[in-house]
């Protein structure tokens, strides 16, 4: 489905309740599966979610998870487990191209049995699960903070713990800490000191019942709405808490450079554009001609800060995005193709991103997606600048099915084409 958003202007007030965290639900999905007196509450409704619900509940030899990244990196660890059980995981051709070379590396140092059943370093792949006794593995610190979450969440299950060595400079910090947040509601006692991770062994827990908080990244869309909207636009948006464990909450600090003021109240955020940085008359757009971001803890949010910078017709320098090369696409080549149908400048390393002021937007243009959510969301915003077309626009079902039903709901105008 091509979907045609037409140039809208968003009301100025607006309510929106967003799905648990992606991040959490499929986090805690797994220890549920570990520990089946877990009880949780606003589990996200993604695909990617779905997939580790179904996949979890499964008696099937060959569970084929798709597009779903994390469920690959977690179901990996989860299976090597599961003793006497010998499973086959595959995915999608992207998935197929997705390196899990450094888990599985990792996991067969702790004891597991797991092999290739295509191409070396990649899916598909053959798990035998067993009982694993070992405790003592180390890792590069600069990997997908996934691979070392897949670890950690089955570390307290294993027979003797975890005790996990991160060598090198530690990307994506949050995420870890999410993970290990997670355990200790559980009371599953954990460390993290220096570059040593250690998760201590616990059989059962007692009742237990979590409320997963929203997802940040999706957040993030309406924030570039709101930065790209007229002064007084504000959008509710529930449920989430200050002392966030998502790294992307980074945003309610980000945002502030693009006149976007957060309010947290009762489990809400309203987020309200308070001053304009983008007119030319502005003082604030006066000293801000260029941002530079180290997102190396919140990756996932790049996308949508260079479409925002490029409606705003603000520079911008990211940096901390190698993840990004290994994603559901090469998201730093995607994003280069497509802002610069746009009309925008731009230049992308392998960990990089530059983008330089742009006065115009061409109007009408296809917005390749990539089978990627994220490309679709992201750029999706620019349509309160001018017309846009997102091919394959489904994509956004991955992490958040009701996308575009909530864009309608305040105020874009969209028909298929």
């Amino acid at each position: 489905m091509n979907l045609k958003l037409n140039q809208s202007i968003c009301k100025l007030q607006s309510s929106i309740k967003i799905s648990g965290s992606k991040s959490e639900t499929n986090r805690l999905l797994l220890l549920k599966a570990l520990y089946p007196n877990l009880v949780l509450e606003n589990v996200s409704n993604s695909d990617d979610s779905e997939v580790m619900i179904k996949t979890l509940i499964s008696n099937e030899s060959v569970i084929d998870i798709h597009h779903a990244g994390t469920a690959m990196r977690f179901l990996t660890a989860y299976f090597a487990m599961q003793e006497g059980r010998e499973i086959i995981l595959t995915g999608s051709s992207r998935m197929k191209e997705r390196p899990i070379k450094i888990l599985i590396e990792a996991l067969q140092q702790l004891g597991a049995e797991i092999e290739y059943l295509e191409n070396k370093g990649f899916p598909p792949i053959k798990i035998t699960g067993k009982i694993i006794t070992q405790n003592k593995v180390s890792l590069p610190a600069n990997v997908s903070s996934q691979y070392i979450s897949a670890l950690l969440l089955i570390s307290p299950k294993l027979e003797n713990g975890l005790e996990l060595t991160l060598v090198g400079e530690i990307t994506s910090v949050p995420y870890i800490k999410m993970t290990l947040a997670l355990l200790n509601d559980l009371e599953i006692e954990t460390s993290f000191l220096g570059n040593v991770v250690t998760v201590k062994p616990k059989p059962s827990i007692i009742n237990c019942q979590l409320s997963i908080e929203s997802d940040w990244s999706s957040a993030s869309y309406f924030y570039s709405i709101i930065a790209l909207s007229e002064i007084g636009t504000q959008i509710t948006l529930s449920n989430y808490k200050q002392n966030s464990l998502q790294g992307d909450s980074v945003l309610a600090e980000i945002y502030k450079d693009f006149g976007v003021q957060t309010i947290f109240e009762n489990n809400l955020i309203t987020i309200q554009k308070v001053s304009d940085c983008h007119s030319n008359d502005s003082e604030q757009a006066k000293q801000l001609s260029t941002v530079n971001y180290q997102l190396n803890n919140s990756p996932d949010i790049a996308q949508t800060i260079a479409v925002t910078c490029f409606g705003l017709g603000i520079s911008c320098h990211l940096t901390g995005l190698h993840t990004l090369k290994i994603k559901e696409t090469d998201r730093l080549e995607a994003l280069q193709v497509e802002l610069t149908k746009l009309g925008a400048n731009i230049s992308v390393t392998n960990d990089s991103l530059t983008l330089e002021k742009s006065l115009k937007i061409n109007s009408d243009i296809k917005i390749k997606t990539y089978q990627d959510h994220r490309m679709a969301m992201a750029f999706a915003p620019l349509a309160l600048k001018t017309s846009i077309i997102i091919e394959d626009a489904e994509v956004v079902s991955k992490s958040y099915p009701n996308f575009w039903d909530d864009l309608q709901s305040i105020g874009f105008k969209m028909n298929e084409v």
